[in-house]
């Protein structure tokens, strides 16, 4: 057994077919399947099993997969703890990013970080919270920018800023006339909420709890982006919560919409990155820290 079978298997599992997997790995699918069915023989258990087209685990194999996920981890935390001990800011940083952070974020960080660490470009992937805790803690990842505590001991975090929430409403609705709202004043029967595993929707219900109760009706409306609740308030579904940053990155608010920050407690959320307790490149992602400080506009309130 080696990293190389252990990369083999786990480009199959995540790819769900041989010949995909050979292609990535960069040798021919002769050469990946006799080297997993080679692994496949020392082990004694099959790794995976094929239906029709498609390739996936089998119940020994899936733990398997898991283990050599965390051995691939490990190799790479070797590596970049050599390189940190050359050059602490040098090497790629793989960075999840929510996506009701992402698209409003990466604007402001992305040219900054160029700028600032040059040899440490950032590789991008967007997903929900859940979806990015399990590769950061076993290591795929080597940070997230996420707007909830992970409440893990696997885990650390270095606060970021606080980003208020913003209500937004068709022009002719009548809280559009106060400069700012409160909680209380929003119908929790208008509110449009995101899908199920966005950070943000617990949010709004935790501000406006009682519309988690709410009847199904027009309004009961779910959306897997933002930018999908604001062109169902443009068409008078309803109203939408929206982060600060968000709100920024929405010029065409003016006309149809309106936007009003939200006043009183939990109308805000505290952006954090959060990475492994034992990560062997600390320095380069308190460096990556201070560029998201500098980076955020001033809508944010920015956190030491």
């Amino acid at each position: 057994m080696n990293l190389r079978d252990l990369r083999y298997i786990v480009a199959v599992a995540d790819l769900g077919r041989f010949g995909k997997a050979a292609e990535f790995c960069n040798v021919s699918q002769p050469t990946l399947s006799g080297q997993i069915l080679k692994l496949e023989e020392e082990l004694g258990v099959s790794i995976f099993e094929r239906i029709g087209k498609t390739t996936r685990a089998t119940a020994a194999g899936a733990e398997i997969i898991r283990h050599a996920r965390r051995a691939l981890a490990a190799a790479g935390d070797i590596v970049a703890s050599a390189h940190a001990a050359r050059d602490p800011l040098f090497g790629s940083i793989r960075l999840g990013v929510i996506p009701t952070l992402a698209p409003y974020l990466m604007p402001f960080l992305l040219p900054l970080a160029a700028e600032r660490l040059p040899k440490a470009p950032l590789t991008l992937v967007e997903d929900l919270t859940g979806n990015l805790l399990g590769p950061l803690a076993e290591g795929e990842l080597d940070a997230a920018i996420l707007a909830t505590d992970p409440e893990s001991s696997r885990l650390e975090q270095i606060d970021l800023f606080v980003e208020p929430f913003w209500l937004v409403m068709p022009a002719s609705h009548p809280l559009s006339r106060a400069k700012s709202i409160h909680p209380a004043d929003i119908d929790p029967g208008s509110l449009l909420l995101l899908t199920d595993g966005h950070c943000l929707r617990d949010q709004a219900l935790a501000l406006c709890p009682s519309g988690a109760e709410r009847a199904t009706g027009a309004a009961d409306m779910r959306a897997a982006s933002l930018e999908t609740l604001l062109h169902l308030t443009a068409a008078g579904f309803g109203l939408t919560l929206a982060p600060r940053l968000a709100v920024a990155s929405w010029p065409h608010l003016s006309g149809k919409l309106v936007a009003r920050p939200i006043e009183g407690d939990g109308a805000s959320r505290r952006v954090r990155l959060v990475h492994r307790r034992d990560a062997p490149r600390r320095m380069v992602l308190e460096a990556l820290a201070n560029v998201v400080r500098d980076g955020v506009p001033d809508s944010v309130r920015r956190l030491p």
